[in-house]
This record gives structure tokens, sequence and C-alpha cells, in this order.
């Protein structure tokens, strides 16, 4: 199962760090990442593997607290949500 987390908000050291690190704790995979900064904002899209996440409602809102506390906004959408939101 997969899932598309978006981190946002004023560029700082540390950011991927910290993410990295929180899925990395929790065993969630990073199987793509994208990330840029333009004019001071970080903006990052990652593609992760979501299996070993027991409560899906939980890991969101925990990368929500996550961002809370290092000062951006992190956002977790399941794959099919995500899909299907952004159809044409």
């Amino acid at each position: 199962m997969k899932g598309i987390i978006t981190v946002l908000g004023k560029d700082q050291v540390g950011i991927i760090a910290r993410v990295c690190t929180y899925l990395s704790n929790n065993g969630i995979n990073i199987l793509d990442i994208s990330q840029s900064i333009i004019d001071g904002y970080f903006n990052m899209l990652m593609i992760v593997d979501i299996s070993a996440a027991e409560r899906f409602e939980e890991l969101a809102d925990a990368l929500k607290t996550l961002g809370e506390e290092i000062g951006v906004a992190i956002k977790l959408q399941h794959e099919d949500i995500f899909n299907t939101m952004h159809r044409i």
C-alpha cells in the first residue's frame, strides 16, 4: 500500500532529516522522493510504502504533529485518494 507525503514550508536546516528519520523509525520505506526550494520555500513530495503502518490515520496525525514541531505542513494521503483528486 502506498501513500503520498507532501511537505511545505519555509526552508530550514534538517527538514528532510527529521521526516526521513521519523519514517525510518516507524518502518516506512521511501519509494521515491522529490524536493525543491523556490524563493526560500521548501517543497517535498514523497511516495512511501505504508504497509508497515498499523493505522493510516495515526500515521497521518503523527506526521502532521511532526510538521508542526519543525514549522512545516506535512500531509499524508492514501495513493488512491491522491490519484482520484488529481485526475484530469
